[in-house]
């Protein structure tokens, strides 16, 4: 239908054009356990396939399905923004999860003077770092493993999502990357009132069993009081003197999303996420098999 072109900024087009590929669709994905849908929403193709093909995956491939898109920036125009706001209400309603990142976001965490080049470059980097956080936590071995059970337990807790990973060394390690992740500047919602988190930690050999304690209550003390907590740990030698936090949250009472809040960030170096928030209490997190069998 396009003939190899894209579709001139008309998400009508993009849709039919999926539509029309309906079969090849279904046969690049089936037999998949899961499937991302990534699209820079506002668009023709990115809008109007988007849905299509995630429809394909949920419905037909039966694939756990995930979304992760981009709003566009405010300067793109009130036609861009509703056209982009039309394909990520198509899109929910075709996912299991959905995360959004809007692209304005890019204007507190990237320097005055980056390039445009550069500043997009950040927002590609933004999704494929929400992509391989989810992965990396089925696919790398841990101390404590997390498996695609783990994952499709949180994920099709349905609507928005929350993904963050936070990064820090030295004193207080632990912390910070835990706060790191839930302060970050990205997304416009917050960990609070999430009814399901997915918790991975990484730290190499020195990381102990008080830091992850640290960094699992901070996460979890802003979450739903019932909320559901998957927890993994992996001690990898690659990680130094680091402590990784990733964290996925979903579950958000749909009638109240929880917006995000600027807040003040502690002015103090620090690598910090590109990725998004979220909190935990140890008496709502199990203790593994393998400690209750120490004590």
């Amino acid at each position: 239908m396009t003939r190899g072109l894209g579709a001139g900024g008309n998400p009508e087009l993009g849709q039919k054009a999926a539509e029309e590929s309906a079969g090849e669709i279904l046969e690049v994905l089936d037999g998949a356990d899961m499937v991302f849908v990534t699209a820079g929403m506002g668009g023709g193709t990115g809008t109007g396939a988007a849905p299509v093909i995630a429809r394909i995956a949920k419905e037909q491939v039966k694939a756990l399905t995930i979304g992760v898109v981009t709003r566009p920036f405010t300067f793109e125009g009130s036609r861009r923004q509703r056209s982009a706001m039309e394909g990520i209400e198509a899109l929910k309603h075709v996912v299991d999860t959905l995360i959004v990142i809007p692209n304005d976001r890019l204007l507190e965490i990237t320097e005055k003077r980056m390039s445009m080049l550069n500043a997009f470059a950040v927002a590609d980097d933004v999704l494929r770092q929400g992509i391989q956080g989810i992965t990396e936590v089925i696919t790398v071995p841990g101390l404590i493993n997390l498996d695609f059970a783990d994952v499709k337990a949180i994920m099709q807790e349905g609507g928005a999502a929350l993904m963050a990973i936070g990064r820090a060394s030295g004193d207080n390690r632990a912390v910070e990357a835990a706060q790191q992740a839930i302060s970050s500047r990205l997304l416009d919602v917050t960990i609070e009132g999430a009814r399901g988190i997915l918790l991975n930690i990484a730290g190499g050999p020195n990381m102990t069993l008080f830091e992850v304690n640290e960094a699992a209550s901070l996460i979890r003390e802003t979450a739903h009081q019932e909320v559901n907590l998957i927890f993994g740990a992996v001690v990898d030698q690659n990680m130094g003197d680091d402590i990784r936090v990733t964290v996925v949250a979903t579950g958000f009472d749909q009638e109240d999303p929880p917006i995000r809040v600027q807040a003040q960030q502690p002015r103090r170096e620090m690598r910090e996420s590109i990725l998004v928030p979220q909190a935990i209490d140890p008496n709502n997190v199990e203790i593994p098999t393998f400690l209750r069998r120490r004590s």
